[in-house]
């Protein structure tokens, strides 16, 4: 009997990969190499452009990867994931594309868009896709009250009619206000204020002090 191959990438690849991005401080390199996927498609999925509407795989229930592993990689951005394998995984559920909606709930979702909009405008169109299972183009036709069925929409708490879990909201949230205090931190490192003047524009503006201070002299005398 042939030697049954070893897996080299997880299952579900992507959404495996919008897991790791949500929930993890690794790298992009990380992630890709793990995945199978480009460093692009991978900081895509970061900013809601790549994989809309796909809903993350936990690859540490799968029997995929530990959070130890995780941990050592987080702390090292030079190491790589080990796939970890297992001669009995745990049964994974599978699901393909956008999480499924049921259709008496589908009118919810500009509902729950206009609520997170304005409510957690701290989300990214990425994150609100994933929660409520909806695509770019419905959130910005929302945000700019373009929608087809703009006069009918009314913010609702997408929790409150089932598009999402409270943990899942929460866990959004919470992530994207560590992204939002990250990109405060690099403004504020890059203020115009902060940096010092060029020696020749200082040696400049002491000269013109000296100049104006002769001039009042004289003036005075």
């Amino acid at each position: 009997m042939a030697r049954q191959l070893e897996p080299t990438l997880p299952l579900m690849p992507k959404a495996t990969a919008v897991w790791l991005v949500d929930n993890t401080a690794l790298t992009f390199e990380q992630i890709a190499e793990f995945c199978g996927l480009h460093v692009l498609e991978v900081s895509g999925i970061a900013d809601g452009e790549v994989a809309i509407g796909i809903k993350g795989l936990d690859p540490i229930t799968g029997a995929q990867l530990t959070r130890e592993e995780i941990a050592r990689c987080e702390a090292d951005p030079s190491a790589r994931l080990r796939l970890r394998v297992s001669g009995h995984p745990e049964p994974v559920k599978r699901s393909k594309g956008a999480r499924y909606t049921p259709v008496s709930r589908r009118q919810d979702r500009p509902d729950a868009i206009a609520w997170l909009l304005r409510h957690h405008p701290e989300l990214s169109d990425g994150q609100i896709g994933r929660l409520v299972g909806t695509t770019k183009t419905t959130i910005q036709a929302v945000r700019d009250r373009s929608h087809w069925n703009q006069p009918n929409i009314k913010p609702v708490d997408p929790v409150s009619v089932g598009l999402c879990s409270q943990i899942e909201l929460d866990a959004a949230v919470r992530l994207a206000h560590g992204r939002v205090e990250r990109e405060r931190a690099k403004t504020s490192t890059a203020e115009p204020g902060d940096t010092l003047r060029p020696a020749s524009e200082t040696a400049s503006l002491q000269e013109d002090k000296a100049v104006f201070s002769d001039t009042q002299d004289t003036d005075q005398d």
